[in-house]
């Protein structure tokens, strides 16, 4: 059996992960076993008290993920839990087969659901309501005494209990006095409120005495909020999945629930130091998922602590905390400052700090800064988006507006050849000048811009090695306003990566083989600034 390590945590308070389960059912999302054992170790290391790691028995691929995890995974601070239903009607827990699955599952934690509205028992089960309650009591009961710990998840706890109060509590009584550790009331079709949830929480506890949890999906965009009145009313027990992922709009976020507890409410509900994983683990759960993170995400987006308007800034300036709910190193996160046509004098200063240019109060450096900066954004750039740009601006005023130079560029072309066949050629050549030497490329490409950036590879890789190491990552187009359609201005985004960090370059032109040479010319320019190649004089 999969060895798990004792938490330095008590038992008092609950985080149950469900993005195995619950949060798989996302559209978009579909999870190998090696998938859902990686984030298992993330979620582990993260410092979550559960991890529930799917249906074994109901689904193939989550019966082996429960036998591999068993061979594969030490478990520092997670118990592994089994997902899974009560016994059938008229049948005996003992016998059912997908309850055997669950202890053949080898997890030492199950969690049942059960059904708590009466339309459901009724419609879905086809079963009497008292013989739903015998199905919970029966189920819990078996499990117990096979020495499994024993979750119950309350289905449509909540229009169940407004359709049917009295009966959605005798789920909930029947349940616990079962032996269930906990009963977590669901709200599965999304559409409470916090005022209401805290409200029933509270009835519920008062009237049945069971230790009670929270499972809230998002579909009115309040199941972090659902999930904290639940904690206010006295549940101790939140269901939650990374990011938010999960069915229809998503789960609870796990992310934002935990930042909140620990930090809003002053709950130790994760293991010391394990907050400041937070950020790096919900980007590394995206990236298994094959999901963007969200940049505007609280706590880990790279937006949450992100400074544009130049009164904020010249706030932070003074003091963070002016314009900042917590420190962004809490959680693994930190701020930035953004540069745009916003900027004022305090955005420009605290932003060079950020990148480690000391701009020693120079007032009239600052202001130039400043004024190019918006002149420039006024023609379509954007800085940003495109902190490499801002970067290389930046140098070139402090070095009294002598840009660094790598290579002097003396033509460009690119060609699109069309052909009978219906097939495009692509070929471009690049003049240049680096180290006193001339160079000529050419190569061709899947496109004008690839053959382009293929071309200036070639040319320069002769002389600057360290170039062999970049790859261009992303490439956005955005046509910007003009007089006439065609005639519009053009602005090109391009993200590049060495293999350890990535940055984000952008030019401007009147098309956007001309605006992709700009952001091309900045990315190979800070790639070798970054490489720590001193510029040609």
């Amino acid at each position: 059996m999969t060895e798990t390590a004792t938490s330095e945590l008590d038992d008092s308070f609950h985080v149950f992960d469900t993005t195995l389960r619950d949060g798989a059912q996302r559209e978009g999302i579909n999870l190998t076993v090696a998938d859902k054992l990686t984030i298992a170790r993330h979620l582990d290391d993260f410092g979550v008290g559960f991890i529930e790691g799917g249906w074994p028995g109901a689904n193939p691929r989550d019966t082996e993920f429960f036998a591999r995890a068993q061979q594969e995974i030490v478990f520092r601070h997670a118990q592994l839990v089994a997902f899974g239903a009560t016994r059938r009607a008229g049948a005996k827990a003992a016998d059912d087969p997908q309850v055997r699955a669950l202890l053949e599952s080898g997890a030492p934690v199950i969690t049942l659901v059960a059904k708590s509205h009466d339309r459901h028992v009724e419609l879905a089960l086809r079963t009497t309501l008292d013989e739903n309650l015998a199905m919970v009591r029966d189920t819990v009961s078996y499990l117990r005494e096979q020495g499994r710990r024993v979750f119950v998840d309350c289905e449509h706890f909540f229009d169940g209990y407004r359709a049917n109060p009295e009966y959605a509590k005798a789920v909930v009584r029947n349940a616990s006095e079962a032996g269930a550790d906990v009963v977590i009331l669901c709200d599965t079709n999304g559409g409470m409120l916090p005022a209401q949830v805290q409200a029933v929480v509270s009835t519920v506890l008062a009237d049945t005495g069971a230790r009670l949890g929270i499972h809230a999906q998002d579909d009115t965009g309040c199941a972090v909020a659902n999930t904290l009145a639940a904690v206010d009313a006295g549940a101790t027990h939140v269901q939650c999945t990374a990011n938010g992922y999960g069915e229809r709009v998503g789960n609870a976020n796990l992310f934002p629930v935990v930042a909140a507890l620990e930090l809003k409410y002053g709950k130790k509900v994760l293991p010391d130091g394990r907050l400041r994983e937070m950020t790096r683990v919900s980007h590394a759960i995206a990236e298994v998922v094959n999901l963007t993170p969200s940049t505007h995400q609280p706590y880990v987006g790279v937006s949450a602590f992100a400074h544009k308007a130049g009164l904020h800034a010249s706030a932070i300036k003074v003091d963070p905390d002016l314009y900042q709910h917590i420190d962004p190193e809490q959680v693994g996160n930190t701020m930035r400052m953004l540069v745009s046509d916003m900027a004022g004098r305090a955005s420009v200063e605290l932003k060079g700090k950020e990148l480690g240019i000391d701009l020693g109060g120079d007032r009239e450096l600052v202001g130039r800064v400043v004024e190019r900066v918006k002149d420039r954004e006024l023609r379509g750039y954007t800085y940003e988006a495109a902190d490499a740009s801002f970067e290389l601006l930046l140098r070139a005023e402090v070095q009294g507006g002598r840009p660094l130079r790598y290579f002097e560029v003396e033509s460009w072309r690119a060609i699109v050849e069309d052909r009978p066949d219906g097939t495009h050629a692509n070929e471009a050549t690049v003049k240049l000048w680096a180290k006193g030497e001339r160079i000529v490329a050419t190569a061709e490409g899947n496109g004008p811009v690839n053959a382009l950036d293929r071309s200036l590879r070639v040319a320069l890789e002769k002389i600057y090695p360290q170039l062999a190491k970049l790859d261009l990552v992303d490439y956005k187009v955005r046509i910007l306003e003009g007089v006439h359609g065609t005639e519009s201005t053009t602005r090109v985004l391009i993200s590049t990566s060495d293999g350890t960090g990535e940055w984000s370059t952008v030019g401007v032109a009147e098309n956007v083989i001309a605006a992709s040479w700009q952001a091309l010319e900045d990315a190979y320019t800070y790639g070798l600034l970054r490489a720590g190649v001193e510029p040609a004089e």
